[in-house]
Order: structure tokens, then C-alpha cells, then sequence
């Protein structure tokens, strides 16, 4: 993919990202629909299995994200971050939490050590529909209270529109206040309506300078579907091959099952390849999954499933 081809500075004019990220070729969805639907069918055997939900639980993002939160609920969450299965200390550590913002330093402080990151949502999640001078400042105090990630949320109103400058300028923005901390920028991809539309989102975060592209905030269907993460990956093989860098990817939403893990870790390998598989660079935004991912774990060490109320629940 030619991504040399577009010149991502802030001079350039909506017209040329528009002719850029239009100009992309067009997503075959009944194919995409097909390929993701036929990976999905892959089978692991018995003896990778572990292995798979070892790798799949060292991706989860553990995360709670609703009004009602609580300081004692992020903290019970980071203890089962750190050590998920605490009977099992050979269970790994998840990659991070995501909080929001006002909850980021009780989760630092209890995660201090550990090695799982903190991430926390911001610029007006999950709807993104706030002044740019908001959304920088929610950036700043999360990084500010210890997030090592930030996952901020699209202005899908302008995207739809054609603003494309906008949307490019404000993840500019938030990455720079980013600092140190990784960026994922979220595309809200239920909302896009075309598999198209995902490929030029997914373009042009990247364009941007995101360290991530994420499918959903989780609060809108449909989230992360298979064909939606196959472009996606498809996108950020592609931006590698054209730039040398990677960026990651985070299904996010719907993931609910070990089948369903395990699905996308196919669809990581067969579409980006191996060096996809990996914390660093690809994520899975889905708490509900971790307790079936040690349900099915102790079944292949014990052979036997442990009681339904074995693991909290979150």
C-alpha cells in the first residue's frame, strides 16, 4: 500500500487526505465476509491449546468502565489482572486495565510492580463530541495520574461528513499530549457503516501517528466483528510494508468465549503474521473473556471445569 504517497503534514489540505484515503482500494465485503468466516473454521490442537490461551489471556486489557465504578471495584480488578488465577501463579499477568481517567492513579497504585499497563479512555469517551481544549486536557490529567496508554475515541460526526482534517489534526493533537504514553485510537467501527469506511479510518489514524487502531468503545453494536478485524489487520500489514512500522490492533466488544479468542489469534496470524502475536501489538478489549479463558485452561491442566462462582466476576 502506498503510503508514501500521502505526505502526512499539517499543511496538507482536506482535499488531498480526502483523495489519498479515497483513493485506497475498495474492501471486498462479501469477501472479507468469506476469508474471516473460513479462518474462523481453523482448528488449533490439543497441544498448542495452552499455549494459545497462555498468549490470549497475556492480551486481555481487563476493564471496567461505567458510572457506578468504585476505587475498591479498580482495585479488586488490578488484583486479578496481576495475578488472574491467584491458586495458579503460573497463569500470566493480563497486558493492562483500562479505567477512566478519574480512576487511573488508584489503578497505578495498585498495579505499581506488576508489570500490567494502565490505560485509560479519554477525549469525551465513548461519544468523542467535545472541544479539542477538552479532550487534550482529559488526555493530560490521565497521563498526568501514571497511564501508560491512552485509548481515545473519533469524532465519527466528522468523519461521516467528510472532515477528514479534522479528525487527522485531533488524534496529532492528543498523540503530542500523549508524551510518553501509547495512543490506540478507537474508530467506533459499528458506526461506520462499510467496510470501506473502516479501512480509511484505520489509514488514517495511522497517518496520524496512532500506536493502536481499536474496533469499538464496547457501548455500541455491532463491535468487534471478524471481517472488521481482518481489515483492519490488513490495513496495519500493509502501513508495515509500505513504512516499516507496525502499529497494533484491539478487537474490542463481543469477545466473550475462548472460540472466540482463539479466532481472532487465527485471524492475527494468517493475515498480519507471527510477529502480530504478541502483547505489544495486538490486544483484546473483552473482560467477560478472561474467566472462560481460565475456565478452559484448568480443564486441559485438571480435566475438569471448575465451579461457575470459582473466579470473580467483573
Amino acid at each position: 500500500m502506498p503510503d508514501t504517497a500521502y505526505a502526512s503534514d499539517t499543511a496538507a489540505s482536506n482535499t488531498s487526505l480526502r483523495a489519498y484515503l479515497y483513493g485506497l482500494p475498495g474492501v471486498d465485503e462479501v469477501g472479507a465476509q468469506a476469508r474471516a468466516a473460513d479462518l474462523s473454521t481453523r482448528s488449533i490442537k490439543t497441544t498448542a491449546k495452552r499455549a494459545a490461551i497462555d498468549l490470549a489471556i497475556s492480551m486481555v486489557d481487563l476493564t471496567t468502565l461505567e458510572g457506578a465504578d468504585t476505587r475498591g471495584k479498580v482495585r479488586a480488578m488490578s488484583a486479578k489482572a496481576a495475578h488472574p488465577d491467584p491458586a495458579d501463579p503460573s497463569v500470566p499477568r493480563v497486558a493492562a486495565v483500562c479505567v477512566y481517567p478519574d480512576m487511573v492513579e488508584t489503578a497505578v497504585a495498585a498495579l505499581r510492580g506488576t508489570g500490567v499497563g494502565v490505560a485509560s479512555v479519554a477525549t469525551a469517551f465513548p461519544s468523542g463530541r467535545a472541544p479539542l481544549e477538552a479532550k487534550l486536557a482529559d488526555t493530560r490529567a490521565a497521563v498526568a495520574a501514571g497511564a501508560t496508554e491512552i485509548d481515545m475515541v473519533i469524532d465519527r460526526g466528522a468523519f461521516l461528513s467528510g472532515d477528514l482534517r479534522k479528525v487527522h489534526d485531533e488524534i496529532i493533537a492528543v498523540k503530542e499530549a500523549c508524551g510518553t504514553a501509547h495512543l490506540k485510537v478507537i474508530l467506533e467501527t459499528g458506526e461506520l457503516a462499510t467496510l470501506d469506511n473502516v479501512r480509511r479510518a484505520s489509514y488514517l489514524a495511522m497517518l496520524a501517528g496512532a500506536d493502536f487502531i481499536k474496533t469499538s468503545t464496547g457501548k455500541v453494536a455491532p463491535a468487534a466483528t471478524l471481517p472488521v478485524t481482518l481489515v483492519m489487520l490488513e490495513a496495519v500489514r500493509d502501513h508495515h510494508a509500505a513504512t516499516g512500522r507496525r502499529i497494533g490492533v484491539k478487537p474490542a466488544g463481543g469477545i466473550r468465549t475462548t472460540k472466540d479468542a482463539i479466532k481472532n489469534l487465527v485471524l492475527v496470524n494468517e493475515v498480519a503474521g507471527a510477529a502480530w502475536l504478541d502483547p505489544a501489538l495486538f490486544r483484546l478489549g473483552a473482560s467477560s473473556v478472561l474467566n472462560d479463558l481460565l475456565m478452559q485452561r484448568t480443564r486441559l491442566t485438571t480435566g475438569t471445569y471448575p465451579g461457575p462462582d470459582y473466579y470473580t466476576l467483573d
